[in-house]
């Protein structure tokens, strides 16, 4: 992902679309961090970052359990997030999203890796 604000009216569309997704889910908060992303966030943990890259295509970052990455490199327009992707974050650009539930299952996902105990118990399963 490019360390580029969204700007464009395609990827404050997508940020909107995502933020419809994120905020249903307990204590998360919007942000955007010292490299001009947007951030949804619990507990200050980022789980979804979003960006543009220079070629001004918006992309997220989710981050994801370790056995779930490895799935989703095997499959088309997955990408192993750069600096982060050691810890299981994955990206995609939002043109090559064509399932939002099954983005909503990762954001999920994320969320109940960065939220602590109290919150993942509140939350039910997509």
């Amino acid at each position: 992902m490019g360390h580029y604000p969204i700007t464009s009216k395609e990827g404050l569309a997508f940020v909107e679309q995502v933020r419809k997704l994120a905020m249903r889910l307990p204590e998360v908060t919007e942000k955007v961090d010292h490299f001009g992303h947007q951030t949804f966030r619990v507990n200050d943990k980022p789980f979804v970052m979003l960006g543009e890259g220079e070629d001004g295509t918006p992309k997220m970052s989710i981050k994801t359990l370790p056995t779930t990455q490895e799935v989703l490199l095997t499959r088309p327009h997955f990408t192993k997030t750069p600096y982060i992707g050691h810890h299981g974050w994955v990206s995609i650009a939002a043109k090559d999203i064509s399932d939002w539930k099954e983005i909503e299952s990762y954001l999920l996902e994320g969320y109940l890796r960065s939220a602590p105990k109290r919150l993942a118990k509140l939350v039910r399963p997509v």
